[in-house]
This record gives structure tokens, sequence and C-alpha cells, in this order.
């Protein structure tokens, strides 16, 4: 079963790179962009049928290892692209 693990810095804590990015974007003449925040996506490929047990094995994972649960927040989106 295919899973989406996306990562995101909690709210209030800072984003160098998401702040690099904006003004990368700006400096490249699109205007008005606002607030960027970078983050990271992860795909895995479980050999898990029951959705149930995919997605909760897969929270253990970020919990575990993708996600420093402290800064970041995470999300487990079944049908991975």
């Amino acid at each position: 079963m295919k899973l989406t693990v996306t990562i995101m810095l909690k709210d209030g804590v800072l984003d160098p790179q998401g702040k690099a990015i904006g003004q990368a974007l700006t400096g490249l003449g699109f205007a008005g962009v606002g607030e960027v925040r970078a983050g990271k996506v992860i795909e895995l490929d479980l050999a898990e049928t029951d959705p149930a047990r995919a997605r909760a094995a897969a929270e253990a994972m970020a919990r575990k290892l993708l996600a420093n649960t402290v800064i970041e927040s995470f999300r487990v989106d079944t049908g991975g692209a």
C-alpha cells in the first residue's frame, strides 16, 4: 500500500529555507508571494494491505524517525503518488 507522509515545521518555528525561497521568488519577479514554508514529502510503499494498519505503521515511522515531533508536524495520506 502506498502512503505519503508530509512533514512541515510547526507554526511558530522559524523556517529559513522557506524565507529564502520566498525572497528568491520575489527577486525573480513573482509578485504577491506571501509567507513560504518548506517541508518534505516521503512516499512509502508498504507490504501491509489493511489501510488502518498501514496508516498506523506510517504514523509510527513518522513519530520515531521521519519527523522531529518537537518542531515538526506530519500528515499521513493514503494513495501515494
